[in-house]
């Protein structure tokens, strides 16, 4: 009898501490389920010469026009609208319903085009707007941010000019940068968007200008820090050079260890996506990473009040991706050549994810 009472009692004890061990993991399991975040988006996206139709004589647009030689119709004008507003409204709406709350792009010719993108059906009810200015770029093309404004009030804005060096030793002119003070939730951020000059005529001869407008790009970064060290500072674009490349890693003075930056380094997530093989663009079979998002060492501590940096990731679907031919694979882009494909972009977006603790 004793032998049973006290399998008993043991039995009981068992009982009692399984119990007790599922009323603290269901306490456990509660908080988690109740730890909230707030989620926010920065995104980057290459257009891929979103003109208007109309001809602008003081920029070289002729080609996208309906007398030039691609034959630039309203149709397409439109088509090309429809396909970037659906890239746009489904980036990152796994994480989050709003999307893409900061959203850099390149080559857009005017505010016409922004208005008729943020307008379209698509993306109306987000109600973005959004910073444009025209620079005195030869093509016509410029870069631009929109924003929720939900998220992001704007507290000033700027074209900051890139001058570039030429075998006459005169300067010349590309894409403004574009430079964003505004707060994020009620926070100080400044956000600069970039579009280097490309690598038409070859990788050697346009080197200089990409250094150049990484230097232009980082002075302004140096000011900043000079005014407010601890500024969260974001620098998207397209920098047509990788993040290894010398213009990204020592003329804009960025790394991809986290751990180890230096003071004033921007850290650079897109350095180990490189590394494994991933692109944002593709040419002769060869993954580029272009489109890169940047940040400051402020947007990387955990403790804070604040945003801080969480996840990088390319946002690509198959829709977007090229599915027969040489370019199988691929980027799906608007143009082959001057004929209108009926694609995207010949680049995917990029983003960042950024959360905040809001328990």
């Amino acid at each position: 009898m004793s032998v049973i009472l006290s399998i008993f009692k043991i039995k009981m004890k068992q009982l009692i501490c399984l119990i007790i061990l599922m009323i603290l993991l269901s306490n456990v399991s509660a908080q988690l389920k109740n730890h909230q975040y707030k989620i926010c988006v920065a995104a980057f996206y290459n257009l891929e010469n979103l003109y208007d139709t109309v001809n602008n004589p003081l920029v070289n647009d002729e080609d996208f026009t309906l007398n030039g030689i691609k034959k630039y119709s309203s149709k397409i004008y439109l088509d090309k609208i429809d396909r970037l507003s659906k890239v746009i409204s489904e980036i990152c709406t796994d994480k989050t319903a709003d999307g893409a709350a900061v959203l850099g792009v390149a080559e857009i010719e005017n505010d016409t085009v922004l208005n008729d993108l943020i307008h379209h059906p698509l993306l109306k009810k987000r109600q973005y707007q959004f910073i444009h200015y025209d620079s005195k770029d030869l093509r016509g093309i410029d870069v631009a941010l929109i924003y929720n404004p939900t998220y992001l009030k704007i507290n000033s804005s700027k074209p900051v000019p890139v001058l570039l060096s030429s075998k006459n030793k005169e300067k010349y002119t590309t894409r403004d940068i574009l430079l964003v003070k505004a707060e994020l939730d009620s926070e100080p951020i400044y956000i600069l968007v970039n579009h280097w000059p490309s690598k038409k005529g070859g990788e050697d001869l346009t080197t200089i200008s990409r250094n150049e407008a990484a230097a232009v790009c980082r002075s302004e970064i140096n000011r900043i820090q000079q005014i407010d060290p601890t500024a969260k500072i974001i620098v998207m674009g397209d920098l047509n050079d990788n993040p290894d490349s010398y213009s990204v890693r020592k003329v804009l003075k960025s790394s991809g260890n986290r751990y180890r930056l230096k003071a004033g380094e921007l850290f650079n997530p897109w350095e180990e996506l490189y590394a494994r093989g991933y692109g944002s663009l593709a040419n002769q079979d060869r993954w580029s990473l272009f489109d890169q998002i940047l940040l400051s060492s402020n947007w990387l501590n955990k403790v804070q009040k604040g945003f801080y940096f969480y996840h990088q990731d390319i946002f690509k679907r198959l829709y977007m991706i090229e599915n027969r031919g040489r370019y199988k694979g691929y980027p799906m882009r608007a143009w082959d050549g001057n004929n209108y494909r009926g694609g995207y972009s010949d680049h995917f977006p990029t983003y960042v994810i950024l959360i905040k603790n809001i328990n």
